[in-house]
């Protein structure tokens, strides 16, 4: 069995207080039954507070987040108690992980970063190189990939090499792909798919905000950001999505659909930039890697989000 990666995967480095956007607040974070276990176990002051700060009512245990939605163990500083208190080890599955997901197939692992990470976003959208895949482990072992896998990675990697080719604006090669794909977007307004979005459950009020501006703002003098450094940000853009999204095709058989949420989540994400310009005077990829943070926590981490949209590329 092999684990793959991107090949900026092993750059990536949480930057803990200097985070904007903590994932210690807003979500509730669950506690795998393992480090429920040792958490049972510590004494003294922090033992205490491990008792008062988690809920075992349910069935799964939570940590009890505290006001304006902080984890219990997230102090002032902006740092974990329970790393400074116990070490990075002491951590529950969902927060070691945090932001890496995977995806499984018969012959290996892949992981990678969600840019609903800021320090992750800046890595991925700000690399200069093309995205590869590189093993980062091998057991040796020589499973067989299975059909359905096999068929879905070869056709991930065709999409991925149609966004790469950089002798075309990535426009040209995301209608490529949706060429490849035998799916068009539907032909709706900025303002129609602005409704599409906030329709959807949302997380942040900034969210709704910048759904509010991209209905009512007039793009007809925005920026185009095609220079060659939003160029390449944009290509890292919808490789991410392809590598993350296209594989959950495996489960539901939405193939063609996916490619086109990929497409249609870089435009979305485009466009918003491009907002961004016209109401504040310029919009640069800093600006870029937090519309897409949002994008991601709002879209990505809501499967419900994810299968309204998929809905919607079907609907005219």
């Amino acid at each position: 069995m092999k684990l793959i990666a991107p090949n900026y995967y092993t750059k990536f480095k949480c930057i803990a207080d200097r985070c904007k956007h903590s994932c210690c607040i807003g979500w509730v974070i669950d506690v795998d039954p393992d480090t429920l276990a040792y958490y049972h176990s510590v004494t003294g002051p922090l033992g205490e507070r491990l008792k008062k700060g988690i809920d075992e009512s349910g069935e799964t245990a939570h940590f009890i987040l505290g006001k304006g939605e902080r984890c219990p163990f997230l102090n002032k500083s902006g740092l974990c108690d329970l790393i400074i208190g116990l070490g990075e080890d002491c951590l529950c599955q969902i927060c070691t992980d945090h932001p890496r997901y995977r995806n499984f197939y018969s012959d290996r692992t892949e992981i990678g970063l969600g840019i609903c990470c800021e320090a992750a976003g800046k890595l991925i959208l700000k690399q200069q190189e093309k995205t590869t895949l590189v093993v980062l482990e091998d057991d040796g072992g020589v499973e067989e990939l299975e059909a359905p896998d096999e068929s879905l990675l070869v056709w991930r990697e065709q999409l991925m090499q149609i966004v790469q080719d950089r002798s075309r604006s990535i426009e040209k090669r995301a209608d490529v792909l949706l060429q490849a794909a035998e799916m068009t977007i539907p032909n709706r307004s900025l303002a129609e798919w602005a409704d599409i979005y906030l329709e959807l459950e949302r997380l942040e009020s900034d969210w709704t905000d910048r759904l509010e501006e991209l209905k009512q703002t007039d793009l007809s003098k925005a920026p185009v950001l095609d220079t060659p450094e939003w160029e390449i940000a944009f290509e890292q853009l919808l490789v991410y999505f392809l590598y993350r999204q296209l594989p959950f095709a495996l489960d539901d058989g939405e193939y063609e659909a996916r490619a086109a949420f990929c497409v249609l989540s870089y435009r979305i994400i485009r466009d918003l930039c491009r907002v961004h310009a016209v109401l504040h005077g310029s919009v640069d990829l800093d600006d870029l890697v937090e519309i897409s943070r949002q994008y991601s926590a709002e879209i990505e981490y809501s499967d419900e989000n994810v299968e309204a949209l998929l809905d919607a590329l079907f609907e005219e």
